[in-house]
């Protein structure tokens, strides 16, 4: 089976070819400011150099959030697309598990954190002591404060804390956490849609795969529109 994986859900974005559970080709690329014109033709390099063609993708794999929302709406527009056209199946997957994916076998917990701004992280923890992680708290978003209060709850052992957000509050998680916090090295601290294409491709042994209209983002919050539509709301309430 040939997976196209695509995660878009940060500024470091990467795609990625599947085939029988062995990686042929991968692409992990800054596109901050460049994805929409990037993404296209970085996948169609990718089959090229694979000697495949888009009629030979068997399954689209998608990271659905949570992450930044242009990217996240890109990366599941673009899936939806190619999809479509070859009448395929997606799946979706989560930023968190494929950064959790990246500590197989690990004899700690793993603890992903993205930056959700407005001083907070998207987070969850993860049991990775087999192939795939086990969620011990979902996908959430709140303080790091109150999800470190809610990493102590779990566990008392290390936890290996990587993502972005994890760098951001890094002082943040050693004050609290102390000689329990494992802070995952530089190497580590990128997701791979190779990751996110095994997560899919497991999704799809158990029936979960769906159309492409049904593939939609996981935000977890209101988008900064949304929020300046409620607040105008408000105002025009108060007026």
């Amino acid at each position: 089976m040939h997976i196209l994986s695509i995660d878009t859900s940060t500024a470091i974005a990467s795609v990625s070819l599947v085939s029988d559970e062995k990686v042929i080709s991968e692409s992990i690329f800054v596109a901050d400011r460049c994805l929409s014109a990037r993404l296209v033709p970085e996948i169609q390099r990718l089959l090229t150099v694979a000697g495949l063609n888009m009629a030979d993708i068997d399954l689209f794999a998608c990271c659905i959030g949570p992450g930044s929302f242009t990217g996240v709406r890109a990366g599941v527009a673009t899936t939806q697309g190619l999809a479509l056209a070859t009448e395929k199946a997606c799946v979706g997957f989560s930023a968190l598990a494929t950064l959790a994916m990246n500590f197989p076998f690990a004899a700690h917990l793993v603890c992903p954190l993205l930056d959700a701004r407005k001083s907070e992280v998207y987070a969850a923890l993860y049991d990775c002591s087999a192939t795939s992680p086990s969620p011990l708290i979902n996908d959430c978003v709140m303080s790091p404060e109150r999800h470190l209060d809610l990493v102590c709850e779990n566990t008392y052992k290390p936890v290996i804390f990587v993502g972005d957000g994890a760098l951001r509050y890094h002082d943040t998680i050693a004050a609290r956490m102390e000689n329990h916090a494992i802070f995952a090295a530089f190497p580590y601290q990128q997701g791979h849609a190779s990751n996110g294409a095994l997560l899919a491709l497991e999704s799809f042994r158990r029936g979960e795969a769906c159309a492409p209209a049904q593939l939609l983002p996981v935000y977890l919050r209101a988008s900064e529109a949304e929020y300046a539509k409620m607040n105008r709301q408000t105002s025009g309430n108060l007026k």
